[in-house]
């Protein structure tokens, strides 16, 4: 009897360890990949197959899921600090990428850590093309240095399998003291350009003036119209009356004048 139970024990156990093996191989042969990921399969450690979305089976020791690669579009934060343009200014500058991985492939064999390679050749890029620049045209050409910063990234991660979609200048930090000298730079700039339109108005207005000078010159019916009309612009901004007198009533007036002032002289 006894014997009869320590045989059915050993087939319990029998039963366990293969049940557990079949566990374990279905762990390892099973994998499951989101709709976003593509996982990469290698056979005896060379690459087979991209994989997924969904349930996944692979040979279990004869091959391995190298990796799951996220296909979503990745947004990474980086920037460059105390960095110096050109001029030899320090700069602090915060920018974010916006990429894609388009072959799962290349990004899991070509490169280690993808996401870290990335961040590293983008903040590598930032410092170059900092020192390239002065800090007005860092401060004042962000598309530009936007374009430029996509080009150099994208150009060291095709061969990765990645696509940069953008790149975007979300801060940049001038020292303080510089800003209060461009801030005056920039005051001064505005002056002058004032200054400028001003003066190419008062150029035009006296090509103007000379103008009807000219009209005015040999017309004297002209020139009394003129002078009325300004008299009646003047006295209708300040409220006032005018008072029309004929010309020959004003010349009488006048020569009477005249000879009232002469009469009382000559006493």
């Amino acid at each position: 009897m006894g014997v009869s139970y320590f045989g059915l024990g050993l087939m319990n156990l029998g039963v366990l360890a293969v049940a557990a093996i079949v566990a374990v191989s279905l762990a390892l042969t099973m994998h499951i990949a989101m709709e976003w990921e593509r996982v990469v399969i290698c056979r005896f450690g060379a690459f087979n197959r991209v994989a997924g979305p969904g349930l996944i089976f692979t040979i279990p020791i004869i091959e391995q899921a190298a990796c799951h690669v996220d296909m979503r579009t990745i947004s990474t934060p980086f920037g460059a600090e105390k960095t110096l343009t050109s001029d030899l200014v320090p700069v602090d500058i915060d920018a974010v990428l916006f990429w894609m991985v388009w072959d799962a492939k290349a990004a899991c064999i070509e490169v280690e850590n993808y996401p870290q390679a990335v961040s590293y050749i983008a903040q590598t890029a930032m410092r170059d093309a900092i020192g390239r620049m002065s800090v007005a045209e860092v401060a004042l050409s962000r598309e530009q240095l936007d374009k430029e910063l996509k080009t150099v990234i994208e150009e060291e991660t095709e061969p990765w399998g990645i696509a940069v979609l953008s790149v975007k200048v979300r801060d940049i930090v001038i020292p303080a003291e510089l800003q209060e000298v461009m801030s005056l730079e920039a005051q001064a700039e505005r002056e002058k350009n004032a200054r400028l339109v001003l003066a190419s108005a008062e150029e035009d207005i006296s090509e103007m003036i000379a103008s009807a000078s000219g009209v005015y010159e040999n017309n004297d019916a002209a020139l009394k119209i003129r002078t009325m009309h300004l008299l009646y612009e003047s006295i209708k901004k300040s409220g006032g009356t005018v008072v029309t007198v004929p010309s020959s009533l004003s010349d009488g007036l006048g020569s009477s004048a005249d000879d009232l002032a002469k009469a009382l002289k000559d006493r």
